[in-house]
């Protein structure tokens, strides 16, 4: 369930605000736990947050940073998750930080619990990799699932993907969705609504009773 909108006039201002209330939740976790782990998405709209947030000083040795899912595609592709956030987030301060990609890599199923997970959404409602019409959505969405990554295919995604199953999603302490541009605010309207889960994955986290903190800008 939504339980905070905060809504920005520019990228810049969300970037700052999202990027400092993630570091803060870190710092937080770090302080109780001695480690945090966080879980971002790749596409196009995280950059400038990613960008600021591996400047700003926690604990970043004490981190360990995850894709909420990923294309299955090598580091070397341009469309990679993991090549994304290495170029983004893993410098600066952040650098100290211990990134786990998905992709051919066994390690990240037995990653510790999130602490912080960022998510995005796609016009078309899918949110991670739980895109409509996806081969196993069903299993992905399923609150109850004991696998934690999972393997699909989608109509909407050029290849096949990795992705974190729904009850890691929601056990985080923190939960954003990062939103930009008038067409995803419609979306995000639209999911808010009536019908099927599966005609707008997004639904799935929305519906559930966990807290989420909407940040958007134009």
């Amino acid at each position: 369930m939504i339980s905070k909108e905060r809504m920005f006039d520019s990228r810049g201002s969300l970037a700052s605000a999202l990027a400092s209330d993630v570091a803060n939740a870190l710092a937080g976790a770090i302080s109780r736990n001695g480690k945090a782990v966080l879980a971002v998405s790749g596409g196009k709209t995280p950059q400038l947050f990613l960008d600021t947030l591996s400047d700003i000083d926690i604990k970043w040795s004490r981190v360990t940073v995850t894709l909420v899912d990923e294309r299955m595609v090598g580091e070397d592709d341009e469309r990679s998750n993991a090549r994304f956030v290495r170029e983004h987030l893993m410098k600066n301060r952040a650098v100290k930080a211990v990134f786990v990609p998905l992709y051919q890599n066994e390690e990240a199923r037995s990653i510790g619990s999130f602490d912080v997970v960022v998510l995005g959404m796609g016009v078309d409602g899918h949110t991670a990799s739980y895109f409509p019409g996806a081969e196993k959505l069903s299993a992905a969405i399923d609150e109850h699932a004991t696998e934690r990554i999972i393997t699909l295919t989608a109509p909407g995604a050029p290849e096949p993907r990795l992705t974190f199953t729904l009850p890691d999603i929601l056990n985080a302490d923190l939960v954003c969705l990062h939103l930009e541009g008038q067409g995803k605010l419609d979306a995000f309207r639209k999911a808010q609504g009536e019908g099927a889960t599966e005609d707008m994955p997004i639904r799935a986290v929305l519906r559930a009773r966990k807290p989420i903190t909407l940040y958007w800008c134009p």
